[in-house]
């Protein structure tokens, strides 16, 4: 199985700033992430927050 290389809470402050308003290329550039590390991250963790991705672990 595939390590990822970014914890939970990372990614998942990433999805919100997309649910802010900003866009997804200007977040990935802003935190030196592809766009496939941000949609993977999105089908993991969309609409979760940090306590509930912990206890998917």
């Amino acid at each position: 199985m595939q390590q990822w290389r970014f914890s939970e809470e990372p990614i998942i402050g990433v999805l919100k700033e997309v649910e802010v308003g900003m866009t997804v290329a200007d977040v990935c550039r802003k935190h030196r992430i592809s766009d496939a590390v941000f949609y993977n991250g999105r089908s993991r963790y969309g609409g979760m927050d940090a306590s509930q991705a912990r206890r998917m672990r």
